[in-house]
């Protein structure tokens, strides 16, 4: 967990030099309130504390790069509160959960204040409080003309992209730092490089199918941080290589089903969430066939 944690550490940080004081602020919020949380509750329930683990400070960090910078103190709170004592622990802890936590809390954070989790601050205005749309927001109302126009031209969009500079969530920032930690998971073995690479894969190979820019999708959004940080939780994917395969296909699919039909312009969070609802399907489906011979 710690790895993990610090492999999400060089984009936590770009997030803090891309949206200031304000995300430092609702990132430490959500650790110090998942490690506390964490903490009360097994003290609560009479079991042995393992905050030290690192797992609740990785649900902290994770829930705060999918929320935008500078939300109330009270909603990211809630949020993280709602991750680790209702997602994680209403399942028995640790290792027992079927829903990815941070995923739970920013789900229920969109469904409490929705204006709110979708009001983005514009880094490039020199006055306070100015707002603007992500890149698939941009997208999902003017069309892909005026996003293109709004970068000024392709190249200069997908470096934009690329490098982090364009108004989104924490998470949405720098996809390069992203793509760094999570080939360096694979490198470690902490990770399987199969979910991350089909399900960007599908969402490429789908939006590109349906006539839309591939380039653009695959790098907008959660998608990179959700298809290297949160599709790969071990607790809530399936244990076969072939049903991972699978579960990040049906994630890819789920997440071009919701940017281009859905009201909501991203659906990263709600397709893992729905493929952790098929992942015992899925293990049933393809379970390891048992071999034996008598002697």
């Amino acid at each position: 967990m710690w790895t993990v944690n610090a492999a999400l550490a060089p984009a936590a940080l770009f997030s803090v030099y891309r949206f200031g004081v304000s995300a430092l602020t609702t990132m430490l919020i959500c650790i110090i309130v998942a490690v506390a949380t964490e903490y009360l509750i097994q003290k609560w329930r009479e079991q042995p504390v393992t905050v030290n683990d690192g797992s609740a400070f990785l649900t902290g960090l994770l829930l705060a790069m999918n929320i935008p910078a500078g939300l109330p103190w009270y909603m990211p709170v809630f949020g993280t509160v709602s991750a680790i004592a209702i997602a994680k622990h209403t399942m028995g802890g640790l290792g027992y959960n079927i829903f990815n936590p941070a995923l739970v809390g920013r789900a229920i954070m969109l469904a409490s204040w929705p204006v709110a989790m979708t009001t983005w601050p514009d880094m490039t205005s020199k006055v306070d409080g100015v707002t603007s749309a992500t890149p698939l927001g941009i997208l999902k109302l003017q069309g892909y003309e005026k996003l293109v126009e709004v970068f000024g031209d392709k190249a200069t969009m997908y470096q934009s992209l690329f490098t982090g500079m364009r108004s989104g969530s924490m998470g949405e920032t720098s996809a390069l730092l992203l793509i760094l930690g999570g080939v360096y998971l694979i490198y470690r073995g902490y990770i399987n490089w199969q979910i991350p690479v089909v399900m960007i894969g599908t969402v490429g190979a789908l939006t590109a199918i349906f006539g839309h820019d591939p380039l653009m999708h695959m790098m907008s959004g959660g998608l990179i941080l959700g298809a290297f940080f949160m599709a790969t939780d071990m607790v809530s994917i399936p244990i076969t290589v072939k049903g991972r395969i699978l579960f990040a296909a049906g994630a890819g699919a789920l997440t071009v089903l919701i940017r281009l039909l859905g009201g909501y312009p991203e659906g990263v969070c709600y397709a893992i969430l729905l493929m952790n609802c098929v992942t015992p399907l899925i293990d049933l489906w393809l379970r390891p066939v048992k071999f034996g011979a008598r002697g």
